[in-house]
């Protein structure tokens, strides 16, 4: 057979073969649309069933399961973590004592101030008595109502 003749019977049998599926396409066209329509009425149903379901299904799970898990995943979680350091003794005592100190050395700031002001004022009191102020030099008398020595150990009175 000649080339020629060869390349005609193949157009002619693709041309027929072109119109042979047109033909099976329109006839498949209005079974494929209706087709499509009655899946998307299947799922759409098929969800809409399905849907409560689910939802029991997860609160089931989740009020029975879930606790599980989550005692199984806490359980590991403490397993994983590791120990924590204990502290010392020492360091509690250390630190009991360093509170004890503190307040032993206010107790005794207290005390000291309270024993100077008491020694001060008696203090005063002598100073008083034991050193003429300077307007008593000079011989001048002192004017105070018990009996009062002198240098010489001589009484005088006002």
């Amino acid at each position: 057979m000649s080339p020629k003749k060869r390349n005609h019977q193949v157009g002619t049998a693709a041309s027929s073969a072109w119109g042979w599926a047109r033909q099976a396409a329109a006839r498949v066209k209005p079974v494929a649309t209706s087709a499509g329509a009655a899946a998307r009425r299947g799922v759409h149903r098929t969800r809409a069933k399905v849907a409560p379901q689910v939802e029991r299904t997860g609160q089931v799970l989740e009020d029975s399961v879930a606790p599980k898990v989550s005692a199984v995943l806490s359980s590991a979680a403490r397993r994983l973590e590791p120990a924590k350091p204990r502290l010392s003794r020492w360091r509690k005592l250390a630190g009991v004592s360093a509170l004890t100190a503190a307040a032993s050395a206010v107790a005794a700031f207290v005390r000291s101030r309270r024993k100077a002001d008491g020694t001060t004022s008696a203090a005063e009191a002598d100073s008083d008595e034991a050193a003429p102020p300077a307007d008593r030099r000079d011989g001048q008398a002192k004017t105070s109502t018990d009996a009062d020595a002198d240098v010489n150990r001589q009484v005088h009175t006002s």
